[in-house]
């Protein structure tokens, strides 16, 4: 990780995650044409917050770590870009599932 990429630290319950890439092939490795398919995003966590703060003002730890795989929705997250890198900032909510390895 770069040095301006480890002084940038998520706020609240927000996750930064690497530039996402289409998935085009099912698991059994069938290639699904780009018309027919929905797009659904995978992206790695990069960063992420303390998370969001509940009603007597603690911190309700983020379910997602440096490093997991999630699953992004097509459109959403905040563009950022560091040293000609491409990230995306996104609400813990918005993201659609934590992928097992």
């Amino acid at each position: 990780m770069s040095g301006a990429l480890k002084r940038l630290i998520p706020l609240f319950d927000r996750v930064l995650v690497e530039k996402a890439e289409a998935i085009t092939k099912t698991r059994g490795g069938i290639v699904i044409p780009e018309k027919a398919q929905q797009k659904v995003l995978q992206a790695t966590v990069v960063a992420v917050g303390p998370g969001a703060r509940n009603n007597q003002g603690q911190h309700t730890p983020v379910t997602v770590k440096v490093g997991d795989k999630v699953l992004l929705p097509e459109y959403g997250g905040t563009k950022v870009e560091v040293e000609d890198k491409e990230y995306f900032l996104f609400k813990e909510n918005d993201l659609l599932a934590k992928l097992e390895s």
